[in-house]
């Protein structure tokens, strides 16, 4: 079966990676798939390096008068069964035509963003829940949830943190929604612990500065953008996710798939990724306090994290591993009708 799979995001991002994952695992299925994406000479490598063939738009921009052209042309020539538009930006420029036109949410965008689509994919429950209380019918709003790869038995990286010294490992677009100022303020009440930050973002120089002020420079290893997510994994004592604003948390998926136990803040995904407790622990949203308290609860107490990691590995292999996820989509894909 033809799928197209249309992104305009970033070049990295919890999403865009996710989105790759996908386009390369239906394809792997023998689906015929066709990605669509924003001018990136790096993605278009990777997915062309697992077979695919993607084409490359300027998706908008002052100048931008060939993306709606060019889609629907690609689009007509491939004849896909159902085209997915990732996102607000792929979503507002996807054409009408005989495909099937979904809109996939990662986010809590504007609807009017995907007025054109036929139906709504979000990938948490609550998600779900906020687009049909946003007036979109919902017969035609659908829950498929990430899948992240599966990243145990991974040899560690190296994290910058002495030999020995506890490691908690933070990863994501170093901006204020992500919370890292939060495990900063953490940090000065763990003396003892190294926290490894893996990203790029706005927010590093203030980090940086804070880090300095605070006196925990020498203790914070700004990692910027990695691609070895298993390896950091490996190489961590646990996952701390203290984003303010969280809609999924793809990192906390990796860190179940790897067995390290995670400590997270309150936020929207993490509520519903993690039972706290069982699955790991949860604590309030920017509290450096409460953070700090839920960091060190697990570093002493390893007969608990270890049942931790235990019970959130079960629930990754049933419900966030490729086996578990791609099946749901497929089943999507085939039998979505247009509207």
């Amino acid at each position: 079966m033809k799928t197209a799979q249309l992104i305009a995001g970033a070049p990295e991002g919890g999403a865009e990676l996710f989105y790759e994952r996908l386009c390369i695992a239906l394809a792997a299925q023998g689906e015929e798939v066709l990605p669509l994406i924003r001018n990136d000479a790096r993605r278009a490598a990777r997915l062309r390096a697992a077979g695919l063939k993607p084409q490359e738009f300027t998706f908008g921009g002052p100048l931008d008068i060939f993306t709606d052209r060019a889609l629907t042309r690609a689009l007509t020539a491939f004849a896909p069964r159902v085209a997915v538009a990732w996102m607000g930006r792929a979503a507002h420029f996807a054409p009408k035509g005989p495909w099937v036109l979904v809109g996939r949410l990662g986010g809590y965008y504007d609807l009017k963003q995907f007025s054109k689509c036929d139906h709504l994919v979000g990938n948490t429950k609550g998600m779900v829940d906020w687009i049909k209380q946003e007036g979109f019918p919902p017969a035609r709003v659908h829950l498929l949830p990430n899948f992240s790869s599966d990243y145990a038995g991974c040899a560690p990286a190296d994290l910058g943190a002495p030999s020995g010294a506890p490691v908690v490992l933070a990863m994501g677009r170093l901006h204020r929604n992500k919370g890292f100022d939060v495990l900063l303020a953490a940090l000065t009440k763990l003396p003892a612990v190294h926290a490894a930050i893996a990203g790029e973002g706005p927010e590093r120089p203030i980090l940086e500065a804070l880090a300095r002020k605070a006196g925990i420079a020498d203790r914070v290893h700004f990692l910027g953008w990695r691609t070895d997510t298993a390896a950091m994994l490996a190489g961590c004592d646990m996952l701390v996710c203290p984003s303010r604003s969280e809609p999924l948390g793809n990192v906390i998926l990796e860190a179940f798939s790897a067995g390290k136990p995670v400590v997270a803040a309150m936020s929207a995904g993490p509520l519903e990724l993690i039972e706290s407790g069982r699955t790991g622990v949860l604590v309030p949203v920017d509290s450096g306090v409460a953070l700090a308290a839920g960091i060190e609860g697990v570093l002493h107490n390893p007969a608990m994290a270890s049942a931790m990691t235990k019970a959130a590995r079960l629930a990754y292999d049933a419900k966030f591993s490729e086996a578990a996820v791609l099946g749901q989509w497929q089943r999507f894909l085939q039998t979505v009708e247009k509207i």
